[in-house]
């Protein structure tokens, strides 16, 4: 069993690791693509306040440890856990090979699920938590793409009547702190799901208490790993988001990452997981409908769609079979 837990928390721990890498480009590519900042300085900055952000709150990981799956009901909870991990790294490699942003997201919790129901069927689900996660995955880029727009509205009144190439010199700079924001945002929330999967292994295995809060050494392990994967970067996502959605200015930038880091911190304040894949592409969108609705390649948002959709039953899936393959050694 000892061996089992060793192996979910280097799974976990390589998640997040992948997560930082596969989602640098949400909270830098607007920044890079404006030469705001070089790429170096970009990556940099966004790994260090992706380490802080994660650092600072464990909300999100309370609700992934036990508002998906109740830990106690899992009879090989290791073995659930290990072939959630296994699937969401794969879907995120795939994807990242392919330059799709895909949801780090619903890559994990539909792993979870799909291995959850493998072991012990569908009372296995927390209706209530799972329905108020999918709620939060679905609504939050909705939200953010009326966000976005409404934001930029507000930009092109206020800055209507400025000098262009000042107003973009004075935007550039603003983008630095934007940028910041935007990637700390990131890690006080996506970091949390690999501590919520650590922290689930551990309460299964009798290893912490029903209301455990997460352990300081899970929550800095975490935050470590998501640090060092976005010091690597994923430029392939990064041409994506930064410049295939349409092409970014130092305005629209600012106001995509005020969107995102908003819809982000609000996700984060309610303990609910949520894409910063998608509220931060779909505050793009926005942004860029607001601007100039022909402005948008909205062949690469179909796209992203689609990936979106998919990647729930997809992960779900994979992370079954997965279970079935483990369980026949573990």
């Amino acid at each position: 069993m000892e061996i089992l837990i060793i192996l979910v928390v280097i799974a976990a721990l390589a998640f997040d690791f992948i997560n930082g890498f596969h989602d640098t480009a949400n909270s830098i590519a607007t920044s890079v693509s404006t030469k705001a900042l070089r790429p170096r300085q970009a990556i940099l900055l966004a790994a260090i306040m992706n380490f802080v952000g994660a650092m600072t709150f464990t909300g999100v990981a309370k609700s992934i440890s036990k508002d998906i799956v109740d830990p106690f009901t899992l009879e090989n909870g290791s073995v659930v856990i290990l072939a959630a991990l296994i699937s969401a790294i794969f879907w995120n490699l795939l994807t990242w090979y392919y330059g799709i942003p895909s949801s780090s997201s619903h890559a994990i919790i539909g792993s979870i699920a799909g291995a959850a129901l493998a072991s012990a069927g569908f009372g296995a689900l927390n209706y209530s938590g799972f329905l108020k996660i999918i709620q939060a995955l679905i609504l939050s880029p909705i939200l953010a793409f009326a966000v976005g727009y409404i934001v930029y509205s507000i930009f092109k009144v206020v800055f209507k009547n400025a000098n262009l190439a000042k107003t973009n010199r004075n935007f550039r700079y603003m983008q630095i702190a934007t940028a910041a924001l935007q990637s700390y945002s990131h890690g006080t929330n996506d970091a949390q799901k690999a501590m919520g999967i650590i922290t689930m292994a551990l309460i299964s295995n009798g290893y912490l208490g029903a209301n455990a809060e997460v352990p300081f050494w899970v929550q800095f392990a975490c935050a470590t790993a998501m640090g060092l994967g976005t010091s690597v970067g994923g430029w392939k996502i990064i041409k994506t988001v930064g410049g295939k959605i349409m092409k970014i200015r130092p305005i629209n930038g600012v106001a995509a990452d005020l969107t995102g880091a908003a819809v982000i911190f609000g996700a984060t304040w309610l303990h609910v997981p949520v894409s910063t894949t998608h509220v931060i592409s779909s505050g793009i969108l926005g942004v860029g409908a607001s601007h100039r609705l022909k402005g948008v390649k909205w062949d690469t948002a179909q796209r992203m769609l689609i990936t979106w959709v998919i990647t729930l039953p997809i992960s779900a899936g994979i992370a079954a079979i997965c279970y079935f393959i483990l369980n026949l050694f573990f």
